[in-house]
């Protein structure tokens, strides 16, 4: 296991010194010049010359990834061109909105794909199991940003029931000691404020969660169905238990073994997933900070959120394969 983590570790640095090399060089030759869009209409070649010899734009692409590639290792990702601040700083500012974002995200998908495959697998060859089958379909037919506005549709503006923009009410003073205001106002004991911003949070992680509910879904009623047909779940009814214990204690365990490598998988998609949803609903999130980087060229900063995003995926996936070697034990042994 040591050996496979040590593997694991090595393959993860390479794969982020992969995307660093890719972005760094594609961000760089796409057509636009950050500085200029920084300067007034009214600067001068001094003026921009002095810029770009400021932020290291002057040097060829090669010198300028091995600057940058130095200061990484010794903790600086450099400063953005647009906010004027450390990028290291900003990413690490916005990224607990977008995890717990991410987090709210995955527990509805899971609650909402368990309930349809437990329901689905018990009243399984109904008309329940065909409605399921629709439903399924139909969330996994319609990308996650349609169905925030249809959320913002319905609950935002015909039945205005939850928040359909910002974080928390601008009307909350509250001295946040850390970015991660959810588990901050749980650990405080302020559970008006924890429902405040379960509230913003709601529909985006709503729309967030539907596709995925639906795979989560899909994945784990075809696995409890090819369960319930094996050896030691009919000795189970032959004991005379019933469905239900059968379905929930004796299939379950081994059929949510494929949807979990799966949900790890599916949860660094949901991450970058946030970059549209965080926009339409004027969350400040990671992914918002992304699409305003990428409308002003904010090359630093766009470097520090792709590495951040690919970190995370090859972390998650590090986790996911560690968990189900450990839950599974012909892996674990082999």
């Amino acid at each position: 296991m040591f050996r496979t983590i040590l593997l694991r570790l090595l393959t993860t640095t390479i794969t982020l010194f992969g995307v660093a090399v890719i972005v760094f060089v594609v961000i760089r030759v796409v057509p636009g010049n950050p500085i200029a869009m920084m300067l007034p209409p009214g600067a001068t070649d001094a003026d921009i010359a002095r810029l770009q010899a400021l932020y290291g734009l002057d040097k060829s692409i090669p010198q300028q990834f091995v600057i940058w590639l130095t200061g990484v290792m010794h903790g600086d990702f450099g400063t953005s061109i647009s906010l004027r601040q450390p990028v290291l700083d900003l990413v690490l500012g916005r990224l607990p909105a977008t995890l717990e974002l991410s987090i709210f995200a995955l527990v509805i998908a899971v609650v909402i794909g368990g309930f349809m495959a437990l329901t689905g697998t018990r009243l399984r060859g109904t008309r329940v199991e065909a409605g399921i089958d629709v439903a399924n379909g139909m969330a996994l037919s319609v990308p996650d940003f349609l169905w925030g506005l249809i959320l913002i549709l319905l609950f935002g503006v015909l039945v205005p029931i939850f928040h359909i923009s910002g974080r928390i009410s601008p009307s909350i003073d509250f001295p946040f000691m850390t970015n991660f205001y959810v588990f901050e106002s749980v650990a405080r004991g302020r559970f008006d404020i924890w429902a405040d911003l379960l509230a913003h949070m709601f529909m985006p992680a709503l729309a967030l969660a539907i596709p995925l509910a639906a795979i989560i879904g899909q994945l784990l009623k075809q696995s409890l169905k090819e369960t319930m047909h094996l050896d030691y779940v009919t000795l189970s009814r032959t004991k005379g238990y019933g469905e239900n214990h059968v379905i929930v204690k004796e299939a379950l365990p081994n059929a949510v073994l494929p949807t979990l490598t799966l949900i790890g998988v599916q949860f660094t998609f949901l991450i970058g997933g946030t970059v549209i949803i965080e926009r339409l609903f004027s969350y400040e999130g990671l992914g918002n900070m992304a699409i305003d980087a990428v409308v002003n060229r904010d090359l630093p900063l766009i470097q520090g959120i792709v590495i951040l995003f690919a970190l995370i995926f090859t972390v998650v996936n590090l986790v996911v394969d560690m968990t189900y070697a450990a839950l599974n034990p012909r892996l674990r042994h082999a």
